[in-house]
């Protein structure tokens, strides 16, 4: 049963970890700094509110928008289809269980904080996939932590061979409704071309970095 004093929406809100932003301007700044191409996939992680889907939805894009809440995925339906945007295609899925696009696809997201390992996972540990770039507002020290150089976490050093990261702009906490304890920033994530690993090697160098990072913080093995 919910909690007491809470409500539905408050319990799917704790559930899956909703922070809307609400500041357009920044969804502006976000949008923009993705330089989007005509004619590109992106699929969009958590609309909720569809405060990013109304500035991406005004580009030559294609967008398919991935929302977990049924409320949130039935409203921005609706509104797709009273706007017109006969090339935004909304589906009611988790993103962790959800098919990725065989054709090359962007992502472009305001992730839950407390999924942001998780679909970083999905989305980074397979280089065979589609996903070209992403661009996603994530907790402020995340961002900072994946974008150092040279990495300083075993999951950024395992993805290196595959992935550039960049920290872009710092986002105020007041810029998202209900208001999280910290700031957010983007974090960019670019496919290098070309890799510097083959893309079958994956599995075998993240076992590799495991046992080196392992061994690098225990000491010498014997």
């Amino acid at each position: 049963m919910p909690g007491a004093g809470r409500t539905p929406r408050d319990e799917r809100r704790r559930r899956l970890g909703q922070n809307f932003l609400v500041d357009a301007a920044v969804a502006q700044r976000l949008v923009a700094h993705a330089r989007l191409a005509p004619g590109e996939l992106i699929v969009e992680i958590g609309p909720g509110n569809g405060v990013l889907t109304q500035v991406v939805a005004t580009h030559p894009v294609d967008v398919v928008c991935v929302e977990a809440d049924s409320l949130w995925a039935s409203r921005l339906r609706r509104e797709a289809r009273e706007r017109g945007w006969r090339h935004v295609r909304v589906v009611e899925a988790d993103v962790l269980r959800w098919r990725l696009p065989t054709r090359p696809f962007r992502v472009l997201a305001n992730l839950p904080f407390g999924s942001t390992t998780a679909i970083l996972h999905r989305l980074l540990d397979d280089p065979g996939l589609a996903l070209r770039r992403a661009d996603l507002v994530v907790q402020w020290e995340v961002a900072r932590k994946r974008a150092r150089r040279p990495p300083t976490t075993l999951l950024s050093a395992s993805w290196a061979p595959w992935w550039e990261f960049r920290c872009g702009e710092r986002i105020a906490a007041a810029s998202f409704r209900p208001r999280p304890a910290v700031d957010a920033g983007v974090l960019s994530v670019t496919r290098r071309d070309p890799a510097l690993l083959p893309d079958a090697m994956a599995k075998d160098y993240e076992r590799f970095v495991r046992d080196h990072w392992g061994a690098r913080r225990s000491g010498p093995r014997h």
